[in-house]
């Protein structure tokens, strides 16, 4: 009768091999765009590709100019800051605290920040539901679905609630923003995330802001309390010294 625990040791390495298999297949699924990383510098006031203003229409105008006065007197909260909300897309992406874009689980990629703790789940098998589905469960980030084009991660968010600021100055959107972000590689040790904005009662046309980040693997995320002190940012190019 042969050994039972020998049976179990190979029944053991098999399964082992088999997940380290499975991770390495996983791994090698999309672009390289995994990984722990960090935004080489933070500004405040989104910056709009090719330079320029926001293209305000209108309403827009009017809008902002309604939320920077708030701002300053009080009468509007930056809820994002004062109760650590979601910061909603595309401010998320200028936060200056490192994140992790995890590509899991089974079907989906995932975003976590270490500002507030934020997560984002983008569905990598679903498509984008129609404006009339999705307004009735509006998100602070929004609703997210992604595919892999080439070398980029193409994500598409709608659904947003009203609730969100596009940058730390109040720019402002409705419900019906639409974003498109494309994530890529740029060197062996940064990532790049152009986004496209679309919210045509807000802005006249179409724009893009760009974001770059360095990838830190080195680096593990920390506990996050708001309102409180947290990690040293002061290094981030752009961050206000106190």
């Amino acid at each position: 009768m042969g050994n039972p625990r020998s049976g179990f040791a190979v029944a053991s390495l098999a399964a082992v091999v088999a997940l380290a298999a499975c991770a390495t297949a996983r791994a090698a699924d999309g672009p390289d765009v995994f990984g722990t990383f960090w935004v080489t510098r933070y500004d405040a006031k989104v910056q709009v590709v090719g330079g320029g203003e926001l293209p305000l229409t209108p309403d827009g105008k009017a809008a902002y100019e309604m939320n920077m006065a708030g701002l300053k007197d009080g009468s509007i909260t930056d809820a994002s800051r004062r109760w650590c909300v979601p910061g909603g897309v595309p401010r998320v992406l200028a936060n200056p605290y490192p994140f992790e874009i995890i590509n899991a689980p089974r079907g989906q990629v995932t975003f976590v920040y270490e500002l507030s703790h934020m997560v984002r789940a983008v569905q990598m098998d679903q498509s984008l539901p129609s404006d009339k589905e999705l307004i009735p469960y509006p998100y602070f980030n929004g609703h997210s679905v992604g595919r892999f084009e080439g070398d980029a991660l193409v994500i598409e968010t709608a659904g947003f609630n009203e609730r969100t600021f596009i940058d730390a100055t109040g720019a402002p959107h409705t419900d019906l923003m639409h974003t498109i972000e494309r994530i890529r590689r740029i060197s062996p040790k940064e990532i790049e995330n152009v986004v496209t904005i679309h919210d045509p009662e807000y802005y006249s046309r179409d724009w893009q802001t760009r974001f770059v980040y360095q990838q830190h693997d080195d680096l593990r995320l920390q506990d996050y309390v708001c309102g409180e002190q947290n990690r040293d940012i002061s290094a981030v190019p752009g961050v206000r010294r106190p």
